[in-house]
């Protein structure tokens, strides 16, 4: 018995529709709000306050202010939480930056629709469809709001709702009964055919949305650095509860300190060691480089891809509307030994008529391909009022594209009955196999097909037949159509060659993934001849070999990853033979991009390192399926990622650098005097005053860091590096470590000159803080050069005013210098502080000329 055949494929539209008016939509749109599911709101002040306070740096400080509250001047305490409330303000403005970025690329990424409105198809926001909408559903869309089938035909996937994989299929309903068959739910995927639907449920009203909240949640995992860099965090803060905890029995009971210095020493000693910048650094880094990687037009949906971007060694793209410009048309025919070349021609030749007849007839009359769309458009052009254009002759079944057979039939009712009507389109070899033609008619065929794709056409075989129904078959209610295309019988009627010229940007872009040590492979379900020609066209590959889909199947995993590195040139695939060549290059060690626009295509596109969805010709399910999607479908777009890619995980590497050294003479200064019984350098107030700058320095200035000079010219950076290597914290703890010797030695010369406690402690502070510019300067891409304006970030300049401004406030205002202990600044002090930094820009600088000679230490910055 024949298995239940797929509906056939429809005509969106047949019969004409208005829809709705803009004015109802908008009305009903105000009445039962967006069509959004329950999800994650965007945080509240409150919540982000809260947040906030719960961080191990802020509870030390809440418990310095505690402290000072019990045991010291409450002047002091209100002065030091005052400050606590301005370090909050700045990490609820960062919060809220951040969140705006993420906000702005969720309503990017937010799923859209087709509707029929004012009589015109539109695609709008899936949150704006409303009650009442007419849906235009094609393959691979996913459905926005529970709806009735109209008109058409469908096969759906529900398994997120029912849990059933197996594709169900639904029929038109136009009226009561309403059954199960013509319900279309909310979430479901388009697996095939076309359709119109009618909206009658949206949000929480769907079958999906009753569900539950747990569906429609979508959190943001953390990236593989956010992760790494939570368990640094956790690590170093238990670390500096500890030392924290002995500096004060030390202190209290060791150095008969007052219990109220030991423990402000012992607070100041753990908000010195925790480095509360770095999950910052990567929240706001990544979140504000997906915002710019918007802006080149490439829409991130998994913040956590754009670290990856950087790694990237191999791009292995889609031929049609990545390296072309996805804008088909007939160029070229072939049929009985004549050629037709549409560029030279006025008038179709009659040779040719019947050959264009049928390739329309075996093409939807409404298409969503671009190439269905131009073999359309040629023929209600070329053969404009004949008999041969049937617009209204709707076929009766259609065998799909397979892997098994590489064309499709449609089957069309004949003027008797039990006689049936076939036209078939497909790869040439297919077709010709369908044909069973001879071997000398097959070479001929294959030089014709090698000499139109050596032009760089996309060539297509066409066939015609019919299929006498058995009597008991051909008066039935639903007839038992063939379960193959085998069983019919075909005559072949000659090609149809397809260009696609390429994108003008593209040899360009091909000549940056060159020069940045990125590989690219062309795959292509075209004709091997056809993808060397597009190849050398655009200058994608010296390399004329080309690995087909038939190869793939052959080989075993070690055969194929030895045949994959020599070859640029993959044609003739099937989906998942793209799965299986990314599994490949990924066990070789390669960081894979990919790009794919099918429902078939999801797989590998999950499975490469960064999947890459057509935005323009993708499908709903690719587009989910992807960490990024090509809004414009251009290849230049991809490569504009790698290059932000590159410039955030640089930025990252030098704020995190910048984070290491500028702890360590702050964990120096606030240990080895109480280790060695000197006077408090450095309180609790002074760490907060510090991490005014400091926080902004990691999240604002680096973040805005332009790209180095040498960004797409070398080599991807090896997958396993870290921000948070021996190779670049090491510089950064040179960095700290030589400007902690620097001060503490001329604290400890202070002292043995006579100086007073304030005055040396009113030095060495004015140091550490102009050392937090140095150590901003020393770890930018260009260390301590002026940038032209045209390249340069303004906020290293705010950074050194808002510097001055904090030092000019609190030396001069006298109730604040007195409550932090400083001294009025006299010349020798000033002179000193001069010196000291002086001494400190010239550490910092031989260093990093030491560091960059030795590349096995740290990049060179």
């Amino acid at each position: 018995m024949s298995p239940s055949p797929p509906p056939a494929r429809a005509t969106v539209a047949a019969t004409p529709r208005a829809g709705l008016s803009s004015t109802e939509a908008a009305r009903r749109l105000a009445a039962d709000g967006p069509n959004l599911l329950p999800g994650n709101a965007p945080r509240a002040t409150a919540a982000i306050v809260r947040g906030v306070l719960t961080e191990p740096m802020f509870l030390m400080l809440l418990a310095a202010g505690g402290v000072y509250f019990v045991l010291g001047d409450r002047a002091e305490a209100s002065f030091l939480l005052a400050f606590v409330g301005v370090v909050i303000g700045i990490t609820v403005v960062q919060e809220r930056r951040t969140q705006r970025a993420l906000e702005a690329l969720r309503e990017l990424s937010a799923p859209r629709a087709q509707v029929i409105r004012d009589g015109a198809t539109r695609r709008i926001a899936g949150r704006d469809v409303v009650r009442g909408d007419l849906l235009a559903l094609h393959e691979g869309d996913r459905i926005p709001a529970d709806a009735r089938l109209l008109e058409g035909g469908l096969s759906v996937n529900e398994s997120l709702l029912t849990g059933e994989s197996v594709p169900v299929d639904k029929r038109p309903s136009s009226g009561p009964p309403r059954d199960a068959s013509s319900l279309l739910l909310a979430s479901a995927v388009v697996t095939r055919g076309v359709g119109v639907a009618e909206v009658e449920a949206v949000a929480g009203a769907t079958a999906v949305g009753r569900i539950g909240e747990a569906l429609a949640a979508t959190v943001e995992p953390p990236s593989a650095l956010q992760q790494a860099s939570r368990r640094l965090v956790r690590i170093l803060g238990l670390t500096a509860f500890a030392l924290a905890a002995l500096l004060v029995l030390v202190g209290w009971a060791w150095n008969d300190r007052p219990i109220l210095e030991s423990l402000l020493s012992g607070i100041a000693l753990a908000m010195a060691i925790l480095p509360e910048e770095i999950p910052l650094i990567l929240t706001v880094f990544l979140a504000l480089g997906a915002w710019r990687i918007s802006r080149q037009k490439v829409l991130t949906r998994r913040v956590s891809a754009v670290e990856a971007l950087g790694a990237i060694t191999v791009l292995a793209v889609d031929k049609t509307g990545t390296l072309t410009q996805n804008r088909m048309a007939i160029a070229a025919l072939a049929a009985d030994a004549q050629s037709f070349t549409a560029s030279e021609a006025r008038e179709l030749p009659e040779a040719f008529h019947r050959l264009v007849e049928f390739a329309m007839l075996a093409t939807p009359v409404d298409p969503f391909d671009p190439m269905e769309a131009a073999i359309q458009e040629f023929g209600r052009r070329w053969l404009a009022g004949t008999e041969h254009v049937h617009d209204d002759l709707a076929p009766e079944f259609e065998y799909p594209l397979s892997a098994e057979i590489l064309a499709m039939t449609r089957v069309f009712p004949g003027a008797d009955p039990a006689r049936h009507l076939l036209a078939t389109k497909g790869a040439p070899e297919a077709v010709a196999d369908l044909c069973h033609l001879e071997p000398e008619r097959r070479d001929a065929l294959r030089l014709e097909v090698q000499a139109m794709a050596a032009r760089g056409l996309r060539v297509l075989g066409v066939a015609m037949g019919s299929w006498n129904a058995p009597p008991a078959i051909a008066h039935a209610a639903a007839p038992a159509w063939p379960a193959s295309q085998h069983e019919f019988d075909f005559r072949f009627l000659g090609l149809v060659g397809l260009a696609d010229p390429p994108r003008p940007e593209v040899p360009a872009a091909l000549a940056q993934c060159r020069d940045a040590g990125v590989r690219v492979i062309m795959m292509t379900g075209d004709h091997p001849e056809t993808a060397r020609a597009i190849a050398r066209e655009v200058g994608l590959s010296a390399r004329p070999d080309v690995v087909t889909g038939a190869e793939v199947e052959a080989l075993d995993d070690l055969a194929l990853r030895a045949r994959l590195a020599q070859v640029d040139l993959c044609a003739r695939l099937q989906p998942h033979h793209k799965l299986r060549i990314v599994q490949a290059l990924r066990r070789d060690g390669e960081v894979v991009a990919m790009t794919g626009d099918g429902v078939n295509d999801a797989p590998a596109l999950k499975a490469a390192d960064v999947g890459v969805a057509m935005g323009e010709r993708g499908t709903d399910v690719a587009r989910e399926a992807a960490a990024l999607v090509l809004l414009d479908d251009s290849f230049a777009r991809i490569v504009a990622a790698i290059r932000q890619g590159r410039r955030i995980y640089d930025n990252i590497e030098q704020a995190t650098r910048f984070v290491f050294a500028v702890h360590v003479p702050v964990v120096a200064l606030a240990l080895v005097p109480a280790l060695l019984g000197w006077p408090v350098l450095l309180l609790p107030v002074h760490i907060v005053l510090l991490e005014l700058l400091i926080d902004p320095a990691c999240s604002v200035v680096f973040e805005a860091e332009p790209e180095a000079d040498d960004v797409m010219s070398r080599p991807p950076r090896p997958a396993g590096r870290s921000p948070f290597s021996r190779a670049n914290t090491t510089g950064g703890l040179l960095q700290g470590l030589g400007l902690a010797v620097l001060l503490l030695a001329a604290n400890a010369l202070l002292r043995h000159w006579g100086i007073g406690d304030a005055e040396a402690r009113t030095t060495v502070f004015v140091t550490l803080v102009v050392d937090v510019l140095l150590l901003t300067l020393a770890n930018r891409q260009r260390p301590f050069a002026i940038q032209r304006r045209t390249t340069d970030s303004p906020w290293v300049a705010r950074m050194a005013l808002a510097i001055a401004v904090l030092l000019a406030v609190v030396l001069a205002f006298a109730p604040l210098r007195t409550m932090m202990g400083l001294a009025p600044p006299g010349v020798a002090t000033l002179a000193a502080a001069a010196t000291l930094a002086a001494l400190g820009a010239a550490w910092l600088g031989m260093l990093g000329i030491a560091l960059r000679r030795d590349r096995r230490v740290i990049p060179a910055a």
